[in-house]
């Protein structure tokens, strides 16, 4: 059945009254969410593996960056780029049972931002004036590389310090692996217990 953008509305109005999940629905972002945390700690595995083998810098920043690209997905789950009741609703409502709170790495949304909307951010930073080192590369170094006043950096990871530089730009990601962990635990676990949050 198809509904009516009435119909739509109207349900997803007295849906955000309610928690935003029906109770018969929570299984169904057990499983999304599952497979987000599932994604991201792979990647962040296959990251580990990379660096730990001295893999070139393209494979081992390519998997930290797939790797925050899946964390981004998490996160929207649980703070919602769009500002609409249900969604809201949904998202406090699985804040609640994952016991995540806006001090969580997760509620962060600068990285999350910068990797959404990069080729958008890409424009910006290239419209500085800028001289000095370029390195439009993959690098693999020290986060402080970034710095230098006369470097301009596309991607670099530490893997040392879990940072992540984006166009020039440090995101610590270690915290970000740690809620990654939580979550995806939380809801193996729930998933156990009959698919309810909780």
């Amino acid at each position: 059945m198809n509904l009516s953008d009435d119909q739509r509305r109207e349900r997803a109005s007295q849906m955000s009254k309610l928690g935003g999940i029906q109770p018969m629905y929570e299984v169904f972002y057990i499983e999304a969410l599952t497979y987000s945390a599932g994604r991201a700690a792979n990647a962040f595995e296959r990251f580990d593996q990379a660096v730990e083998e001295g893999r070139d810098p393209a494979t081992i920043v390519a998997t930290a960056h797939e790797a925050l690209t899946h964390v981004a997905g998490l996160s929207r789950f649980f703070w919602p780029g769009r500002d609409k009741p249900l969604h809201k609703a949904r998202a406090e409502t699985l804040r609640k049972a994952f016991g995540l709170d806006d001090a969580s790495p997760l509620a962060d949304r600068s990285l999350r931002n910068v990797l959404e909307h990069f080729d958008e951010r890409l424009d910006e930073f290239l419209l500085q004036d800028m001289a000095g080192f370029f390195f439009p590369g993959p690098v693999v170094d020290e986060a402080s590389l970034n710095d230098d006043a006369l470097g301009f950096i596309f991607r670099l990871v530490d893997p040392r310090d879990e940072v992540f530089v984006l166009l020039g730009e440090k995101h610590p990601f270690g915290p970000l692996r740690t809620v990654v962990d939580d979550v995806l635990e939380r809801a193996k676990r729930m998933d156990e217990q009959g698919g309810r949050l909780g």
